[in-house]
């Protein structure tokens, strides 16, 4: 993987390509989600789900919904992982590499994810976030992005993640 440039080299959002992933980046991806899913190993009841994806998982979601690549040279630093479903666009993971944080990458993804929805005709993205992280929930927030409701993981009574949404205005 290209080493991160320092905050002083800062990469511009122009040096960043998005694209449609295919299935056989399933094994970058699962790099690039693994590398961004790492802190939270030990800290999230329940586990998080994203440090258990195969490169057969990832690929299946790929086909099944979709997902977009972000790359600097020919490094994917970033991805988001979607879902059509009858009245939203599901965001299901979205990761940046840690070294690359700080670039706007993240943003990148989540604007074109909101555009996919759009030209969709699909009027909003919702995702799952966990209760156990304010900073994250603040991010989305920050984004345009309100609780619809808080749920709880098969087996939990108590709710473990917020169900975050953001409607759009039509393309």
């Amino acid at each position: 993987m290209n080493a991160a440039p320092s905050v002083t080299g800062a990469v511009r959002p122009a040096a960043f390509v998005l694209a449609l992933a295919r299935p056989e980046d399933a094994p970058a991806l699962r790099a690039v989600v693994a590398a961004a899913f790492a802190q939270y190993e030990g800290m999230l009841d329940p586990p998080s789900g994203a440090l258990a994806e195969s490169d057969a998982s990832l690929g299946e979601k790929i086909r099944a919904g979709g997902a977009w690549q972000c790359r600097h040279d020919d490094t994917i630093v970033g991805c988001a992982f979607v879902t059509p479903r009858a009245d939203h666009l599901y965001l299901g993971r979205l990761a940046v590499v840690p070294a690359w944080r700080g670039h706007g990458i993240a943003d990148l993804l989540l604007a074109r994810v909101e555009r996919q929805a759009r030209e969709r005709g699909l009027p909003s993205v919702q995702m799952g976030v966990r209760l156990a992280l304010p900073r994250l929930l603040a991010w989305y927030a920050a984004r345009g992005y309100a609780l619809l409701e808080e749920r709880a993981h098969p087996g939990y009574t108590a709710p473990t993640f917020a169900q975050l949404i953001k409607r759009l205005e039509p393309a």
